[in-house]
């Protein structure tokens, strides 16, 4: 699922204390010629809030089980987030169909100032300190992964060094 980033970090999800974090419930229909068949399909992200998070999509024809489901696929897809005392390495953006999203360090102090979806993922990778701004598509499904596009292309200070095979000062020294 994360093959085209070359420093995702993917974690197994035994021992980490995980909280799940319901992003939205759809109800969805399917015409029969036997007349309408509802069902839910559920986004959920799960994470440590501590760097480590991922999401699952569940469906089921009644909501708790499509949130299991949910939960059960997101713990199959996790990885681990750079962050630095509480905010982003970096500024980022991502995007996946037609939803883009733009995340932002900020001061210690200033809060999760994000809306909805992206606001779910940042507290659930445990990011105290950001902001962000959504824009085009606010399909819930999409804006998560748009957020996921940004905050898997975030690299620290050590990341770059190994990439360029310099030491950490001459990253900030030049």
């Amino acid at each position: 699922m994360y093959q085209k980033y070359k420093n995702a970090e993917l974690v197994k999800p035994s021992g980490i204390d995980l909280k799940d974090r319901l992003v939205g419930v759809q109800r969805v229909t399917k015409v029969t010629k036997g007349g309408r068949a509802f069902g839910f399909s559920a986004i959920v992200v799960v994470g440590d809030e501590a760097g480590v998070v991922g999401h699952g999509l569940g469906k089921s024809k009644d909501v708790a089980t499509a949130i299991a489901k949910a939960v059960e696929d997101a713990k199959k897809n996790l990885v681990r987030i750079p962050i630095i005392k509480g905010t982003l390495p970096h500024e980022q953006k991502g995007k996946f169909g037609g939803a883009r999203v733009n995340i932002i360090p900020a001061a210690p102090g200033t809060g999760v100032i994000a809306g909805g979806a992206v606001r779910t993922v940042l507290e659930a990778v445990g990011i105290h300190d950001v902001l962000s701004k959504s824009q085009g598509s606010s399909n819930p499904h999409n804006v998560v992964k748009a957020t996921f596009d940004a905050l898997l292309q975030l690299r620290d200070a050590k990341a770059i060094a190994k990439d360029r095979g310099i030491s950490l000062e001459k990253v900030f020294n030049g």
